[in-house]
């Protein structure tokens, strides 16, 4: 979705983040074994470990936990093999939706994303049908009242971002996918602790949403998929205003 929809929505969906927390913990403890697994057990070596250690520990992620997926990841524990998947499909009003999945059962995925959608009013698509539309980005949206514009402009220059907007109460930052966990680190350690971050699939055209109907349709399925414990995340290429998201959210 663009950037002032997915600000919205990401404040949105933090009132309901500690009802939620459970996911979140297994949602990050997959990403963490699997960046184990491609990069090795030390984050001082693996820059997507670090980023993954600090987003866990922002999201207050107990240590064990972390320490458990490190050696999940490393084949210390044994157990089950996780996969990455990813399924393309369309939301009512033709809004495209790419969802990415991570799991230990990639049969129980695919029916539970076939089933939500179904339900949703949508239809899964073809591997392909959807992903040329989108380009896979690091983006950053931080509160504009956590750092002045000029240093966070400064700090993504330095940091190779590829773009930074300016939006009337936060910034996006846009990057390419290796640039991502180094501007993670400057923003780290510059204290300043984006609201949303993520390896992200950016539309390159949107569709507008401009009625409570559609807008209702399309994020209760959105929000059905995110709430899959399988699922890492859903990206769309529909865009609406902020208001329209406030009246339906009322």
């Amino acid at each position: 979705m663009a950037g002032h929809s997915k600000w919205a929505t990401t404040k949105r969906h933090k009132a309901a983040v500690d009802a939620k927390r459970g996911k979140i913990f297994s949602v990050i403890s997959k990403e963490i074994s699997l960046a184990t697994r491609d990069g090795g057990k030390d984050p001082e070596f693996n820059p997507r470990l670090r980023t993954l250690i600090t987003k866990a520990k922002q999201s207050n992620m107990p240590a064990d936990n972390i320490d458990r997926a490190i050696k999940k990841g490393a084949g210390e524990l044994g157990g089950v093999t996780i996969e990455e998947l990813l399924y393309e499909g369309y939301a009512p009003g033709g809004v495209g939706l790419i969802v990415e999945v991570t799991t230990d059962n990639k049969n129980r995925s695919a029916s539970e994303v076939r089933s939500t959608f179904s339900k949703g009013g949508g239809n899964l698509a073809g591997a392909g049908a959807l992903a040329f539309n989108f380009k896979r980005k690091g983006q950053f949206l931080i509160a504009k009242d956590k750092m002045e514009e000029d240093a966070i402009t400064e700090l993504a220059l330095e940091n190779d971002a590829e773009d930074i907007i300016t939006e009337s109460d936060h910034y996006e930052i846009v990057c390419e996918t290796a640039q991502y966990d180094t501007l993670a680190d400057a923003l780290n350690e510059a204290g300043v602790e984006a609201d949303s971050s993520e390896l992200a699939y950016l539309p390159n055209n949107v569709v507008q949403i401009s009625d409570e109907d559609s807008a209702k349709k399309v994020l209760k399925l959105v929000e059905s998929l995110e709430e899959l414990e399988d699922v890492k995340a859903v990206h769309g290429n529909y865009d609406m205003d902020e208001s329209l998201l406030e009246a339906i959210s009322g």
